[in-house]
């Protein structure tokens, strides 16, 4: 069976959608309750092509391995298994030992390093047919930069398998916590989206929440107590050169997102008790209101078109999802449902709304389409909260908190079908993730 062939099967049971002309709509994964055997596949460790690549050859392979076993669409068939040995990047592939042992996808590479350069190049074979999927690709970057590598690898085999965007070679923003559970201490960290690589961007003197990285992944927005009240910073990646945005005497402001071009920012204020939405041109200056109401309205995401924002608000009596057009006006309500909703966030694509809910005693992440219907839930436990989507718009992050007084939070994902519920792991309690677009 080809590689297409169990992708078909795979269509037969709700987890992909097929395979459509460039001008159709493509590839999707469909929220079902239908589980598929993970596609069996082999990385062999890349070869060291010079003396300096030792080191890394092995690892990466590790990495590009555990990158897609992670998914839960694939399952690694583990080295000892392995009939055939790849001595040569350029050998001729002997798919009969590959077919033996039920590998459906092969992976081969191979590592040069010199200096402050190491050069990566793979190729992926469709065992059944016998044939390499695609033409060969390689990447460059330093040493420190060998596991972006990695994740450029798997992000290429996991798209030319399935026929959707990669999303490993990114990173996610967080919320760093420690300390007892009623003294807090909280500090903005970034990591690679698999927990590894971890920096922190400030220390833990104020309590920080709820960051989002610009479209372009070079600034982080995050909410501050630096002033004793909630206020919006905009970071520098690059430099941690910070500064606040729409400050204005006598409010709070919080929960801010970028639009999609990066140069709005669509946030909270709070004044006199009464909470509505702003958007502010970060260039200008420039504050625009956007909703007027005595409720409570907060939590806004753009469209990735940037023509509509999503938000909650519990101008029904309780927190309630509503869209309304990026310049404001009339909001109409899409959460349907019974419970409260929250912490709306547009995916990616286009396509879905994620949410967190609570109803009777249990938080939720879930997703519906942008008209509200079709929700569903895809977590359940003590508390759940705050999801972000991966660039692909095929797996979500969020925050969940164990039960008790000594209680953490931690980071989980999930893909939207509801499969394949994974914990991130993190060096101590962390909460409120936000994930990078591609890195470039």
């Amino acid at each position: 069976m080809t590689l297409l062939r169990t992708l078909a099967a795979a269509l037969a049971l709700g987890l992909l959608a097929p395979v459509l002309p460039a001008a159709a709509q493509p590839l999707r994964i469909v929220i079902d309750e239908g589980v598929i055997e993970p596609l069996p596949f082999a990385v062999p460790d890349f070869i060291a092509e010079n003396g300096g690549a030792e080191e890394y050859a092995r690892d990466i392979a590790r990495v590009v391995a555990s990158d897609l076993a992670g998914t839960g669409l694939f399952r690694e068939i583990p080295a000892e298994a392995h009939i055939s040995r790849v001595t040569s990047f350029d050998a001729p592939v002997a798919y009969n030992d590959w077919q033996a042992i039920n590998a459906q996808a092969l992976i081969t590479g191979a590592v040069q390093a010199s200096g402050d350069r190491i050069v990566v190049k793979f190729r992926l074979f469709d065992v059944y047919s016998g044939q390499q999927m695609g033409e060969g690709l390689q990447f460059a970057g330093t040493p420190q930069s060998w596991r972006r590598m990695a994740h450029k690898v798997a992000d290429a085999a996991y798209s030319r398998i399935t026929g959707e965007g990669g999303y490993f070679d990114s990173r996610v923003v967080f919320v760093a916590e420690s300390g007892p559970k009623n003294q807090r201490q909280k500090r903005l960290g970034v990591m690679d989206y698999d927990g590894a690589n971890v920096q922190y961007l400030t220390d833990s003197s104020s309590i920080v929440l709820a960051p989002r990285f610009s479209p372009t992944g070079d600034r982080i927005l995050f909410t501050s107590y630096t002033s004793g009240f909630p206020a919006i910073y905009l970071m520098d990646v690059g430099s941690l050169q910070t500064r606040s945005l729409g400050e204005q005497p006598g409010t709070m402001t919080f929960a801010p997102r970028f639009s999609p071009d990066g140069n709005t920012v669509v946030f909270s204020l709070e004044q006199g008790g009464n909470s509505d939405i702003y958007t502010l041109d970060i260039a200008s200056g420039q504050l625009s209101q956007l909703t007027n109401a005595p409720s409570i309205e907060t939590a806004p995401s753009f469209s990735p078109d940037g023509s509509q924002i999503v938000f909650e608000s519990d101008r029904s009596g309780n927190q309630q999802i509503y869209v309304m057009g990026a310049g404001g006006g009339e909001a109409r309500r899409i959460s349907n449902g019974k419970g409260r909703y929250g912490t709306p966030v547009w995916s990616p694509r286009g396509d879905m709304i994620a949410f967190t809910k609570q109803n009777e005693g249990r938080f939720h992440i879930g997703v519906m389409l942008t008209n509200g219907e079709e929700e569903r839930l895809l977590t359940a436990s003590f508390l759940d909260e705050g999801p972000t989507w991966a660039p692909n718009g095929r797996v979500i992050m969020f925050t969940r908190e164990s039960a008790g007084a000594g209680g953490q939070s931690g980071l989980f994902s999930v893909d939207i079908s509801g499969r394949n519920l994974r914990q991130i792991t993190t060096e101590g309690a962390a909460s409120d993730p936000a994930w990078s677009p591609l890195l470039p």
